[in-house]
């Protein structure tokens, strides 16, 4: 064991399922003291259970700004500061532009775009104090190309590039790091929407297959290291990049 992460304080939202939760396991894993923050409380808890003393549950809907603030100022209460904002909470739905309601539109962009603006808003106080940081956003590589039926979650991951590029030329007098990840196709339960408008499982592995030149999607082992460099100061040269991490679609 490396340690690599030792003595930060990190948050970590989205953490409890999918490339989120396997992040969180290595934070700990690799040293970290990591606040879980979630809307699903019964897998929040079980998640920060399941890693140990190094890690505590905080409840958090990250569409609320007032639930982002309690979040960031209970944990760092809890870790005795902070070091690392990490935001991977996310949502996804798929569709034509043309059947496309506002409700989903603006429900995409609540989750997967405001609320990055909520954390960094409330946690760049906190990390300043610590003399450095990083935050570490999660994008998609839909949000560097999309296709059909991700128009809007496209342009929502899209934002998160574009704000964490801006971010990042904001923060770096403080010290404070800014980089955005972009998975490509990743095995999870979060992309059963895409998955559905694809046609069904056999179809989009079909996709995959044809369009990923190694030929399959990742699984969140393979994602989450990505994270653990980014929390690390291993990465302290690094910042404003929106890293795509898809078996070499994006090329």
């Amino acid at each position: 064991m490396t340690r690599r992460l030792e003595g930060k304080r990190i948050i970590i939202t989205g953490a409890v399922s999918n490339i989120g939760k396997e992040a969180a396991r290595l934070f700990v894993t690799e040293g970290a003291r990591v606040v879980i923050g979630d809307i699903d409380d019964v897998a929040g808890q079980k998640t920060a259970l399941d890693l140990g003393r190094q890690a505590h549950f905080i409840h958090v809907d990250v569409t609320a700004e007032s639930s982002v603030a309690a979040l960031v100022e209970q944990a760092a209460d809890w870790l005795g500061g902070l070091d690392v904002l990490c935001q991977n909470a996310g949502l996804q739905h798929s569709g034509a532009v043309t059947d496309f309601d506002a409700t989903r539109w603006d429900g995409l962009f609540a989750v997967n775009a405001r609320a990055h603006f909520f954390g960094a808003k409330h946690a760049v106080p906190q990390i300043r104090k610590s003399g450095k940081g990083s935050i570490i956003n999660t994008a998609s590589l839909a949000g560097k190309r999309g296709g059909p039926g991700m128009t809007a979650y496209s342009a929502s991951k899209g934002a998160v590039i574009a704000f964490g590029t801006a971010l990042a030329m904001e923060l770096a007098q403080d010290n404070i790091r800014v980089n955005t990840i972009c998975p490509g196709w990743v095995d999870t339960p979060f992309n059963q929407p895409a998955i559905d408008f694809m046609g069904g499982r056999e179809k989009q592995e079909r996709t995959v297959q044809a369009i990923v030149p190694l030929g399959r999607q990742a699984t969140p082992a393979e994602i989450a290291p990505l994270f653990v460099y980014l929390a690390s100061d291993e990465s302290s040269y690094m910042t404003g990049q929106a890293l795509v991490i898809d078996g070499g679609v994006y090329n």
